[in-house]
């Protein structure tokens, strides 16, 4: 018989069985009992073909499980990835207005008020974004949350194409008494130095960016579905390196992400002394009942891999927690001493060129090589992250300062948790003209 000759070849080269054989085989334990038990065929097979024949349907079965599993995937990242056709209609919608309104492309902040971008007397907020609903909703829930809102000054930057809608946005709605500025990167006129600062980095990223798809190994679909994530290349996440050279007038920012919401004033956090670090940021490290520390979120060893020499060098160790991206404070003077934004080049390139084995791809793991030992831990409570992973406890979601949606479940998606989304939608003006028109809350 040709099956049980196929079987007994492929017990005698060790258990290999044929790829066809495999797909012929039953699809669960009951199918291959009934096809035993009704075929004569298989009356005389012997211990090992029957061995061979079980293990040819658990691999056809852990393939469909493989194969469902990457589904599964594959659609969570493309729920993940997807710009909603609201906030597709919002920012034509704005670009449109910004075109055709001379109110919409008012200078933002008024001439009156341009002195205060520099003045080191305000509280200053840097948030780098292209999406305007997101940007929207972090102005509001500082400003508001704020005991002092008037010595707010937002600095958002955003690149080439989303421009006027964010300036024709923020013209219309402004967030009195606090101050706004919208710029874009085509508007900065840095010297030919900074200049070729900045663009090497550019550079790097588009470099990495081609390299990445061809080092990823077929084995790591996660690995490639996130090299296909916009984050994952995005020029404004990595032109974070570029905050001295951004804001060159300024000694210090708080940095936001723009899936943050603000619940608490942040005032004290600007007065904040970061006893000569670089940076100030919550390390995601609290203690459990019997007094031991642990780590709330990611470990460096889950962003950086220890088991590469060069990395292992470092002066931190895999089991140090990762301090949390999604509010910083910048001192922006003390940067400007070291050699931090020089750093952080050296190791993306050097991930690059290493074959991306030194760390994961993104804009904060050689964020965490780069500031090692320059960052400043601050209170946990001040920052709640994995809010697009999992629904957080109700006291420390109430607690928290700044909720940070890190994750795939953004609330601005329908992937969203609903208890989260509608947190984040209280900041959004329901009656606002482009709200409604482009159904932005059903």
């Amino acid at each position: 018989m040709e099956l049980r000759r196929v079987y007994v070849e492929g017990a005698a080269r060790g258990g290999y069985i044929d790829e066809k054989v495999t797909e012929a085989a039953p699809d669960s334990l009951d199918d291959l009992i009934a096809e035993l038990s009704s075929s004569s065929s298989y009356q005389q097979l012997d211990i090992k073909t029957f061995v061979l024949k079980t293990k040819a349907m658990l691999m056809k079965m852990d393939h469909k499980v493989q194969l469902a599993r990457l589904q599964a995937l594959f659609y969570g990242h493309l729920a993940s990835i997807g710009i909603p056709k609201s906030l597709q209609c919002l920012s034509l919608r704005l670009t449109e207005e910004y075109l055709a309104n001379a109110i919409a492309r008012s200078s933002l902040p008024p001439p009156e008020y341009a002195s205060c971008l520099t003045n080191d007397s305000y509280i200053h907020f840097a948030l780098i974004t292209d999406n305007v609903l997101a940007a929207a909703v972090v102005v509001s829930s500082t400003v508001i949350s704020s005991a002092d809102p008037e010595k707010i000054v937002f600095h958002i930057i955003t690149d080439k194409k989303t421009y006027a809608a964010m300036h024709a946005w923020f013209a219309l709605n402004p967030v009195p008494p606090a101050i706004v500025e919208v710029k874009g990167l085509h508007q900065y006129d840095w010297p030919d130095h900074v200049n070729d600062m900045v663009m090497g980095t550019v550079e790097e990223i588009h470099q990495s960016s081609s390299a990445y798809q061809y080092f990823s190994r077929a084995d790591e679909e996660y690995g490639r579905l996130e090299a296909l994530k916009p984050s994952t290349f995005s020029v404004l996440n990595y032109l974070r390196i570029h905050l001295p050279e951004l804001f060159p007038k300024l000694g210090r920012v708080i940095l936001l992400d723009d899936d943050i919401v603000v619940q608490r004033d942040l005032t004290p956090l600007w007065d904040l002394n970061l006893n000569g670090n670089v940076l100030g940021a919550v390390s995601a490290q609290v203690s459990d009942e019997g007094g031991d520390r642990h780590c709330i979120e990611k470990k460096l060893s889950d962003y950086l891999n220890f088991s590469n020499p060069m990395i292992s060098s470092l002066a931190s160790n895999g089991d140090q927690c990762a301090w949390l991206s999604g509010m910083t404070i910048c001192d922006l003077q003390a940067w400007r001493w070291t050699n931090i934004t020089q750093a952080y080049q050296h190791w993306l390139q050097h991930n690059r060129e290493s074959g991306f084995v030194l760390c994961q791809m993104g804009s904060l793991p050689p964020a965490l090589i780069a500031f090692n030992g320059h960052v400043h831990p601050i209170e946990p409570s001040w920052h709640l992250s994995g809010l697009g992973s999992r629904m957080p406890a109700p006291e420390l979601l109430e607690s928290a300062a700044v909720v940070h949606f890190s994750g795939p479940r953004k609330p601005w998606l329908e992937i969203g948790y609903p208890a989260l989304r509608e947190l984040w939608r209280a900041h959004l003006n329901h009656s606002n003209e482009f709200i409604r028109h482009c159904r932005v809350v059903k």
